[in-house]
């Protein structure tokens, strides 16, 4: 614990574009990148951070838009919620949209960025269960004008991380023009804080669904064997309805791949079996309203 008030930093650099900004990165490596400020200010003020400097991404209009790209939707990673939350937007992704929306109060939504949410990687971040289910890619901006591209899931789970002078500069999302809905419970942790989160996505094209569940794990999990059994009961080429019945095997099916079964005779704790069963609703409910 700390009685003082938390160390200004050193310097502030206020880039135009993403290069300029990797170009301060880059001849300041421990400064720390700041957009919407929403997890690192906290951080900062609760003395559990003191920047050397900062690097501020407010000001590159770059990456506060979006555009169509060959099927797909290239992100700015400085799309703030409040943005992500408006009905053009919706109309385009709804369930980004709908976790943009669902992202606390608005003073959250108007300062948090799309790319925050991904490189702060929360487990309560409410996009990255849908960016998971949608399988997205991030674009990465390197020094000297490089860019690469991974997968949003290997960053998520620590399989590849950003390197020096790297910034997350657009997110990559495909366009499926298909049902996809994003649900979440809240619990004691905080307001509008997940306490479990679930985003499904219909891929007619693949005859695929696809399901990542939020905020119980350090990551987005995908219960893929779950997503393929469903997938083989929708009649792809009708109505796609399913059963009352199936739907409430699915949410089990799903609840039990993200949070098993303990092993031997030891029971569950109350807590993780509510914690198990709103995951099961929420699947349920997800798949229920994307199928009608």
């Amino acid at each position: 614990m700390t009685t003082h008030a938390p160390q200004a930093a050193q310097s502030v650099t206020l880039p135009a574009s993403l290069d300029e900004a990797v170009a301060a990165l880059t001849a300041m490596p421990a400064a720390v990148p700041v957009a919407g400020g929403t997890d690192l200010m906290a951080a900062v003020n609760k003395g559990r951070l003191r920047p050397a400097g900062l690097v501020g991404l407010g000001r590159i209009n770059e990456i506060r838009g979006w555009q169509y790209q060959d099927g797909h939707a290239l992100l700015g990673a400085g799309l703030t919620h409040a943005r992500m939350g408006r009905p053009d937007f919706a109309a385009l992704i709804p369930a980004l949209a709908a976790s943009a929306r669902a992202a606390g109060p608005p003073q959250i939504r108007n300062a948090g960025t799309l790319g925050g949410n991904i490189a702060t990687a929360a487990p309560t971040g409410d996009t990255l269960p849908v960016l998971a289910a949608l399988e997205a890619d991030l674009v990465i901006a390197g020094p000297g004008g490089a860019h690469r591209e991974i997968p949003v899931s290997h960053l998520l789970a620590g399989r590849e991380m950003l390197g020096p002078a790297e910034l997350i500069g657009f997110v990559r999302v495909p366009l499926l023009h298909a049902p996809q809905v994003f649900v979440k419970a809240t619990g004691r942790t905080g307001p509008g804080r997940a306490s479990a989160s679930v985003a499904v996505v219909l891929d007619p094209a693949r005859r695929g669904v696809r399901c990542a569940v939020g905020a119980i794990a350090p990551m987005p999990l995908r219960p893929l064997e779950a997503e393929r059994w469903i997938a083989s009961l929708i009649d792809w080429d009708g109505e796609r309805g399913l059963q009352p019945e199936a739907l409430t095997a699915f949410g089990e099916y799903v609840a039990a791949a993200c949070i098993p079964d303990p092993q031997g005779d030891e029971q569950m704790p109350p807590a993780i079996l509510h914690l198990r069963r709103t995951v099961a609703a929420l699947a349920r409910r997800g798949l229920g309203r994307a199928l009608s």
